[in-house]
């Protein structure tokens, strides 16, 4: 009896020092696509220092289509979100707005028409999904989901 008690205490031990994770793997879209559970895996980092916003090259810019106007970065955004987009025909930017994933609306931008890009900072923000509704002058709109970390 006191082998198999000692027996248990030893696996439960061995148990709860095992370092038990679990990793997602996403899309470019924000979509889960892989989940795995491991007893002992090392810590996962990822090794990509955010870049500053002169450093950025067109290359680190993401778009959801290559032939999209619009380009962010980065996407989980942790502190600050860079916004580009190119003006075809003089449609231009008016606003930007940021929703929650509740739909409220967080923050409003105005007063963009001299401009191509635009920083946004999300920082005090709760970690989330949020959505940016970009206002063009001839009444379109164009959305991006963020995620932020």
């Amino acid at each position: 009896m006191k082998k198999n008690l000692t027996l248990l205490l030893f696996l439960i031990c061995c148990i709860s020092n095992a370092q038990q994770k679990i990793s997602f793997a996403y899309d470019e879209a924000g979509n889960q696509i892989q989940r795995s559970w491991c007893l002992s895996c090392p810590a996962k980092t990822s090794g990509e220092t955010p870049k500053e916003v002169a450093d950025l090259k067109q290359e680190d810019l993401r778009k959801f289509f290559p032939t999209d106007v619009i380009s962010y970065y980065p996407n989980p955004v942790k502190e600050q979100l860079y916004l580009k987009w190119e003006l075809i025909n003089d449609n231009k930017v008016t606003s930007i707005q940021l929703y929650s994933l509740s739909g409220q609306l967080v923050k409003s931008y105005t007063k963009l028409e001299n401009t191509d890009n635009h920083t946004m900072t999300f920082g005090a923000y709760p970690n989330g999904i949020y959505t940016l509704l970009l206002l063009y002058t001839n009444g379109e709109e164009k959305s991006i989901k963020i995620i932020k970390e």
